[in-house]
């Protein structure tokens, strides 16, 4: 096999890696956005920023978060990155035991 034909076989696998790299984000980002257009009152939500909150309420684009008892704030819809499992049972972190007393 001769470098004349090495080259185009190069430059055929870069453009299956690019076009499979993109599919995985293409799929990955509308994902994210049907997750966020799913946002109900009462789910418990990571932010991009990493703040922790729950969800009090939900206009078209934004949502009103509750960060700390009694402390309401606004957000842009967008800034949602995870939105957590409330029915799942609740961690245990080092120093706890399975009750989740210390």
């Amino acid at each position: 096999m001769g470098l004349e034909l090495l080259l185009p076989l190069m430059i055929i696998v870069l453009l299956v890696l690019m076009f499979m790299q993109s599919s995985k984000q293409r799929k990955a980002m509308k994902e994210l956005r049907e997750m966020q257009e799913s946002l109900t009152v009462g789910d418990h939500v990571l932010t991009t920023s990493g703040l922790h909150a729950t969800i009090l309420a939900v206009d078209a684009d934004t949502l009103e978060l509750e960060i700390a008892p009694g402390v309401r704030t606004r957000w842009d819809r967008r800034v949602i990155r995870e939105k957590f499992d409330t029915s799942a049972a609740p961690e245990t972190g080092p120093g706890t035991d399975a009750s989740g007393s210390r």
